[in-house]
């Protein structure tokens, strides 16, 4: 199968290299002419325009920062949309909403192409192993013809039902982890003001009834002090914004939602739109004038587990 892959960044640049790494015929579009140069340095064909791109292959990716810029890549001139023909299939990996996969999805449909939404989650160091999980909405014919590109760039495959639930879903897990993140700060803070020794809270939270993924992961690079997730504030009040929205549609009232918004809003006037999301913590180390710091943790999260094919869960 063809593959055409289009944005490169912290996400979509791991996925891809999976593919290429696995062999796969691999034709690849991004705005950063100097990732295109290294992709292709690695074996991948690059493409003018997304509807040149979309011409070349069978699948088209798309894993982009927002749904404003798949808009403009998917329906802008020269866009995927003007190169599609019967039976392409388009999978939107991007973290997006529901009601723009399934609106872009309904002019897909129109042209006899195939609309698939496959958001992932697990963090940029199991993407890059290929060990991440993969969320699938859509015609469930269409996901198994592409199990075997979905379980090359992922781990645990799950799918989910009709097109837009995989993105609903993605919403709700990536709330989690920012009121996990969130939580995180004040938890450390307390441990910080009784004098414990971090290293052994660390161990301790991780063992307990109260770790989380985001624990295992996050506080790592917390306690290092580097705060390097490779996922910036911005993309955090995105994905929570979409989150909010989300549950304003339905009618949904909600306690928590609101404040992380808020949280996060604070955390990206004080350090940056592009600070690490894990910095939110930092808001406590200032609000208290403590560091939350230990010896023995790394500065960047390596997913140190062995990469095997995906399976289906």
């Amino acid at each position: 199968m063809k593959i055409g892959f289009i944005g490169l960044g912290n996400v979509g640049g791991k996925l891809a290299s999976s593919l290429l790494r696995n062999k796969f015929d691999v034709t690849v579009r991004d705005l950063d002419s100097g990732l295109v140069e290294q992709f292709k340095k690695l074996g991948a064909k690059s493409a003018e325009t997304p509807k040149e791109l979309a011409e070349k292959v069978e699948l088209i990716i798309t894993c982009l920062p927002s749904p404003e810029i798949c808009l403009e890549v998917m329906e802008g001139s020269s866009g995927v949309i003007e190169g599609l023909s019967e039976n392409k299939i388009w999978l939107e990996m991007s973290t997006t909403d529901e009601h723009e996969v399934k609106r872009i999805g309904d002019k897909i449909k129109k042209l006899k192409a195939v609309p698939l939404d496959g958001p992932v989650s697990g963090g940029c160091h199991r993407a890059a192993t290929g060990n991440i999980a993969i969320f699938v909405g859509g015609d469930r014919k269409y996901f198994e013809k592409i199990l075997p590109v979905l379980s090359t760039m992922g781990r645990k495959i799950l799918h989910t039902g009709e097109l837009g639930s995989a993105s609903v879903l993605k919403v709700i897990t990536n709330y989690l982890a920012s009121v996990h993140l969130v939580a995180l700060g004040e938890a450390w803070t307390v441990a910080k003001k009784s004098n414990l020794d971090l290293l052994k809270v660390y161990k301790g939270i991780a063992a307990s009834s109260g770790n989380s993924f985001v624990h295992e992961t996050e506080s790592q690079v917390i306690l290092n002090g580097s705060y390097n997730i490779n996922f910036t504030m911005d993309l955090v009040l995105k994905d929570t914004g979409l989150f909010n929205e989300l549950a304003k549609k339905l009618n949904s009232s909600l306690e928590i939602s609101p404040m992380v918004v808020d949280i996060f809003k604070d955390g990206q006037k004080k350090y940056g739109s592009r600070a690490w999301s894990s910095m939110i913590v930092k808001r406590m180390e200032d609000l208290n004038n403590i560091s939350f710091r230990a010896k023995g943790f790394p500065e960047e999260l390596v997913d140190n587990e062995v990469e095997e094919k995906g399976y289906e869960i």
